[in-house]
């Protein structure tokens, strides 16, 4: 009789969760302690990382889903729940989403007792308690969840038209200026904007902070999806206009052809894309998703796992490369340069024009950049063995200059392998540093204190301006390869070029000529009386094991021991 009575119940139970699934966001279940059964409302399936709605084994089944640092904590409730020390379940936790990552939900539910007074069920809700709203009060507008219902019910596959994500410009400036309320009335003013010049049949949606989203499905096309972008703004400096530029301020937008989408997820991945893409680009624009550029974006992804995973691993494929550098008047070995190089399994060999931009928008370059400042000054005092008046430099980012204590690091590393500070050559390129700012001058006198020179690299590639030669003080001026073309090539960059080594050499400092391939090409460069030569025709950058090879055994062999870079 207590078998019917027990399986009536459950019967009972689950008809309960069958007639309200539909009827309520939050997840009913329900766990039969007696049989150790659970089950819970379907929907569980698509938010959670849940193979079944229904499983044994209670305790070790919520290993699956249940976010690892939470595990304990659930299973010594249940535990109490199952021995019945407890008769109410009411926990705050954390789930995993499909993907792995945690969703903060609050479970509840009241323990059944038998007619012996042992649990029976523990019956009760599941309800997200981070979950987005909704709507959205200070806008007027539906949320993001609201959203994500739209597209569910919509057959996305038979829609045409666009989805319009729009981002207001540098909106934290305006809260920090003018405080979170004024914020608010500006996202108010903007919905309102956005909202004179919709259709009908399009609905809008605030989906995060200061975006919001347009939603056509009646088949209009990317052009108008532009013209409605143009509207907007229209309609926002009019505002501005009217609001007597108290507050000024422009909106981004980024436009994604509904033929594009797959899910909910996929909508708001890819039009976050397309709003963020046209921020980058300068803000004040729209831009049309193309999946070139997405997959673009997604590969700079993955190098940058590849990046970090290697850095992690104590710079695992990473590669100091050497370039000689000659004496021009004895074409002699004088030093050496050091280069970054990279490359893995999942990537291959990297070009560094496409990983040493990703290593400084990161910030990434800072620790590489050391593991390179100490390669390159061991293996200088590896090879004052054979040369004691070798010298190596090493190429600094600006982002190290900016964002740490890269002067200390330089001097430590010195100390550390006993280097005569005047066989370091610091080089700095011009291009990155146009803002002369107190950490470069710091920098540079740090260095002429401690007798390590400077290198002024890229000189002449569009951005020289002499005063660098004042505020940064080198050593050395490097003539980049593409001016030596020039001058190669062209009566007259060849007498700008002539007569920029004659200004150099009149203030007392060195001058390097990169990039010299032929014979043809020393010929002519060395009428000009450069004091160093660098270039492929004496030695492309490779690896150490190679440089000594080719380079150290020869200098030793031609008895230039003394005979290096004299400043």
């Amino acid at each position: 009789m207590a078998e019917n009575s027990h399986a009536t119940n459950w019967s009972k139970f689950c008809k309960f969760i069958e007639v309200l699934n539909p009827c309520m966001d939050d997840y009913l279940y329900i766990y039969d302690i007696k049989e150790d059964f659970y089950e819970i409302s379907p929907g569980a399936l698509e938010r959670f990382q849940i193979s079944s709605n229904q499983f044994h084994n209670v305790v070790e089944g919520h290993r699956a889903f249940v976010y690892e640092d939470d595990i304990d904590l659930i299973l010594e409730d249940l535990q109490q729940v199952i021995s019945g020390k407890k008769d109410f379940h009411n926990l705050q936790y954390r789930w995993k989403d499909p993907e792995g990552k945690p969703i903060w939900i609050n479970c509840r539910g009241r323990v059944i007792k038998d007619s012996e007074g042992k649990p029976e069920f523990l019956v009760g809700c599941i309800n997200e308690i981070g979950a987005k709203q909704k709507a959205d009060n200070t806008s007027g507008l539906l949320g993001e969840s609201s959203l994500k219902a739209y597209l569910h019910e919509a057959d996305m596959e038979v829609r045409n038209g666009y989805i319009l994500r729009l981002g207001i410009d540098n909106f934290k400036e305006i809260n920090e200026n003018k405080g979170i309320e004024y914020g608010d009335i500006i996202l108010k003013k903007t919905a309102e904007c956005i909202e004179a010049v919709m259709s009908p049949e399009q609905k809008l949606y605030r989906v995060v902070a200061d975006e919001f989203a347009i939603v056509d499905f009646q088949g209009n096309s990317i052009k108008s999806a532009q013209k409605q972008y143009k509207k907007i703004c229209q309609k926002i400096e009019e505002f501005i206009e009217q609001n007597c530029y108290e507050a000024v301020y422009t909106i981004s937008g980024g436009i994604l052809n509904c033929n594009q989408i797959q899910s909910f997820l996929s909508a708001m991945k890819l039009s976050e894309f397309a709003l963020n893409e046209a921020k980058r680009r300068g803000k004040n624009q729209v831009y049309v998703f193309e999946e070139k550029d997405y997959q673009e974006f997604l590969r700079k992804k993955e190098l940058l796992r590849s990046l970090r995973y290697a850095i992690y691993n104590d710079c695992q494929g990473f590669e100091v490369y050497f370039q000689p550098i000659v004496n021009a008047e004895t074409g002699k070995l004088a030093s050496a340069e050091t280069l970054l190089r990279f490359q893995s399994e999942q990537t291959g060999f990297l070009s560094p024009a496409e990983f040493i931009p990703l290593l400084e928008e990161t910030g990434l370059i800072i620790p590489v950049g050391k593991w390179v400042l100490e390669q390159a000054c061991a293996k200088c005092s590896e090879i004052h063995k054979y040369i004691p008046d070798f010298r190596v430099s090493v190429n600094l980012s600006y982002v190290q200059v900016k964002k740490s204590n890269v002067l200390k690091d330089i001097i430590k590393m010195v100390e550390k392998y006993q280097l005569d500070p005047h066989k370091l050559i610091i080089e700095l390129t011009e291009s990155g540093f146009l803002e002369s700012d107190a950490n470069f001058r710091k920098l540079c006198a740090g260095l002429k204190e401690a007798g390590i020179a400077l290198a002024l690299d890229d000189f002449g590639t569009g951005y020289s301006n002499f005063h660098y030669l004042y505020d940064l003080n080198p050593n050395i001026i490097k003539i980049d390869r593409s001016f030596t073309v020039k001058a190669l090539r062209n009566e007259y960059e060849h007498g700008l070029l002539e007569h920029i080594i004659q200004m150099i050499h009149s203030i007392e400092l060195r001058i390097c000529i990169e990039g010299i391939e032929t014979d043809e090409e020393l010929n002519k460069i060395n009428h000009l009386g450069p004091d160093y030569i660098q270039g492929y025709f004496f030695g492309k950058p490779c690896p150490y094991d190679v440089f000594y090879e080719k380079h150290i055994k020869q200098a030793e062999m031609d008895g230039i021991a003394h005979e290096g870079c004299n400043l």
